[in-house]
């Protein structure tokens, strides 16, 4: 009887045990790649998509570093103004990735663009132009 005891009390404290650790894991929070690592992890993917050249790799990791920090600068100071509205938010990244995709062009050669743009960056070209357009609508009225 009492090695039901013992077994089921070892049973308990292994069940107790391995659902703090879960709980424990699942807080920790998961680290993401920093500004730079995307940057880098943004190039590196863009070499392989677009076949570009050594140099090409190192003026899209460098626009990405600098621009990326920009971005995240705007919008630091957006959150310090406590804006809470979604699209001026929309407008700085916008604005960037507009910035971005202009040094992109005169850094790729007019196949690496078109492979660019087919990559679904044409996509995201056309939405932001719709969400300028808007915008300028708005202002209008």
């Amino acid at each position: 009887m009492k090695s039901n005891i013992h077994s089921f009390l070892f049973s308990s404290v292994l069940v107790l045990l391995s659902a703090f650790c879960v709980k424990a894991y699942a807080q920790q929070p998961q680290e993401k790649p920093d500004l730079f690592e995307q940057a880098e992890m943004e190039a590196d993917r863009l070499q392989r998509v677009l076949d570009l050249e050594d140099w090409q790799v190192f003026y899209v990791d460098s626009t990405l570093k600098h621009d990326y920090q920009q971005m995240i600068a705007e919008y630091e100071d957006l959150q310090k103004s406590k804006v809470m509205n979604t699209s001026m938010y929309q407008a700085v990244q916008d604005k960037w990735m507009e910035h971005i995709e202009v040094t992109y062009r005169r850094i790729f050669d007019d196949s690496q663009w078109a492979a660019y743009l087919k990559s679904g960056a044409g996509k995201a070209i056309k939405a932001r132009e719709k969400r300028k357009a808007k915008a300028a609508g708005k202002k209008q009225q």
